[in-house]
């Protein structure tokens, strides 16, 4: 019946609370993408009705461990007389009419009758609560997990007003080292077991597991090897309680205060989805943003925690004349325009980060077109994994690409450019995001240059020695697009204000542009991206309202 139906996208008709509703007979299985059938938790879900859970994970391998999905529920059943009826479950419990099921793990069928609001229902979720309460522990003021935990938040909304339980509680190893990420507190484990089929079942480390039976079951790592690999921190995310905590997080800052912002990870070409948590102008967490086409639910660890740079004291924040701080932003504009007005065709290059938004890369482009100059990406590349992490460690690899900045084999012309300074025929470098020092470019070169404009973010080699510096602004500092590998072109918003005098860095583009060619640009990163898409052809007919907030596959 299963294969007919996954076969024909049949649909079913069940009652969810009495309202009738068809649902997809089958659904893609999570791990391999094979119909399986559908359940009654993803039943209730397209009737708009949740159904309390703490095992049940969309991503992963059903356990039906948890119980707190149980439901009262009815099926058609034929009588000695030949009619239908549906058989539900009532109170009083009896063995014979029984219904109650896990609606995680349980497939709806034709006429199938759902009850996640009846009376038995709701004294069922009371039995499991009470039950899970019984020996966690009381430390909810002190939990960093408040205002994130299923657990209080069923408890308020399910759960029973008074306790009958009188016994000493069974208490577990607290503030456990389980990893060089991962704290562990046991007596707040549910035992859910998301844990351990996440580490097994999708990042392929079958590091977790339980331990003892009965009430001390306890999660444990593998004896002798910490939890220790590269998708840890996910855990943290999917746990319902706070069993399990990160350190880099813990005891930071209370969940309820943060501002959420959504944007990418620039740690590489996947452009892993994310959400930015901040307070105050500063970012305390990285946390993923489901979207299926680009991460799933998921992100590397790297990627999470490489944030802190963002906030460093060593961020580049006033415009520098000639190693002085003694320009303000208008002059050193002027100044720039000015110079480039009377730089002869064929004497410049520029060298742009695969780290630059898609607008920024195309202004870049638009100058180097004008000035007749050299372009080029340096290429950024490291280890990739079988799941997330991409050889490529520019987010905007495919974007440098696509808007012409560098061949497919980004870097092949740092050498050209290097022979042109040595020359004398290239006097001119402008460099954007890039330490160009190591790439090729060293200290006597950079001597050579008549002219060196640099915008970074922190300092390096290059900034040293640039003739003019310009702050620039990290992703989470404003608005912009990246193309990640594989074609999706996805937009981020900031989250955070830039430090001191620090501008994005397609504002002062823009001025740069106009100056030099006396063309009019829109001054808005949305116009800025509309104007762009009318000259590029993988953007054509794309708006920015067209991207949302998952973005949109574009082609390459």
């Amino acid at each position: 019946m299963a294969e007919t139906e996954a076969e024909t996208g049949a649909t079913l008709r069940v009652k969810v609370d009495g309202r009738a509703i068809d649902v997809p007979a089958t659904h893609p299985d999570p791990l391999t993408g094979a119909p399986v059938p559908t359940t009654m938790i993803q039943a209730c879900r397209i009737a708009g009705v949740d159904i309390p859970h703490y095992c049940y994970h969309p991503k992963l391998p059903v356990a039906g461990n948890c119980r707190m999905c149980l439901v009262e529920y009815g099926v058609p059943v034929k009588g000695g007389d030949g009619t239908t009826a549906i058989r539900r479950m009532t109170l009083p419990y009896e063995p014979a009419t029984a219904r109650g099921a896990i609606a995680c793990a349980t497939p709806v069928s034709e006429g199938m009758e759902i009850h996640p609001s009846s009376e038995a229902t709701r004294e069922m979720r009371e039995g499991v609560l009470e039950s899970l309460l019984i020996n966690h522990p009381l430390d909810c003021p002190i939990c960093d997990q408040a205002g994130e935990c299923k657990l209080q938040e069923y408890s308020m909304e399910y759960g029973g007003a008074g306790s009958r339980f009188v016994e000493t509680k069974v208490h577990k190893p607290k503030q456990v080292d389980l990893g060089p990420r991962i704290m562990l507190d046991a007596e707040r484990c549910v035992l859910c077991s998301r844990c351990i089929r996440f580490t097994r079942d999708i990042a392929g480390d079958d590091a977790l597991g339980f331990a003892e039976r009965g009430s001390r079951t306890t999660l444990t790592a593998y004896p002798g090897r910490p939890f220790d690999n590269n998708y840890t921190l996910n855990t943290v995310d999917i746990c319902p309680v706070g069993a399990l905590t990160s350190k880099d997080f813990r005891f930071r800052m209370r969940v309820w205060f943060l501002k959420e912002t959504e944007s990418v990870c620039t740690s590489c070409a996947t452009g892993c989805n994310i959400t930015i948590s901040s307070r105050e102008n500063t970012i305390h967490r990285y946390e993923p943003r489901e979207n299926d086409a680009v991460n799933s639910s998921w992100m590397c660890d790297a990627g999470r925690l490489n944030y802190r740079w963002i906030g460093s004291r060593d961020r580049l924040q006033v415009p520098v004349r000639n190693g002085r701080a003694d320009v303000s932003w208008s002059r050193a504009l002027e100044d720039i325009v000015a110079h480039l007005r009377e730089v002869p065709p064929g004497a410049t290059a520029i060298i742009a980060s695969g780290r630059q938004t898609t607008e920024e890369l195309f202004l870049l482009r638009e100058l180097g077109e004008h000035l007749e100059a050299v372009l080029d990406t340096p290429e950024r590349n490291g280890e990739e994994d079988h799941l997330l992490v991409h050889a490529d460690k520019n987010p905007n690899s495919r974007g440098a690409v696509l808007l012409g900045l560098c061949y497919s084999e980004k870097g092949i012309r740092l050498a050209e450019i290097a022979n042109g300074i040595r020359q004398g025929a290239i006097r001119n470098l402008i460099v954007f995001g890039e330490d160009v020092a190591r790439h090729g470019i060293d200290l006597a070169l950079l001597q050579k240059l008549e002219f060196l404009l640099v915008s970074d973010i922190l300092p390096s080699t290059t900034t040293r020695k640039a003739g003019y510096l310009l702050p620039g602004c990290a992703h989470a500092e404003k608005r912009g697009t990246f193309i990640n590998a594989r074609g999706r072109l996805q937009r981020f918003l900031p989250a955070v204000e830039p430090p001191g005098e620090a501008r994005p860095e397609a504002e002062f583009l823009v001025t740069i542009l106009e100056g030099v060619t006396g063309r009019k640009l829109p001054r808005s990163p949305e116009g800025l991206f509309n104007h762009m898409a009318g000259r590029v052809k993988a953007l054509e007919g794309i708006s920015w309202a067209d991207i949302g907030p998952l973005g949109i596959d574009i082609p390459v």
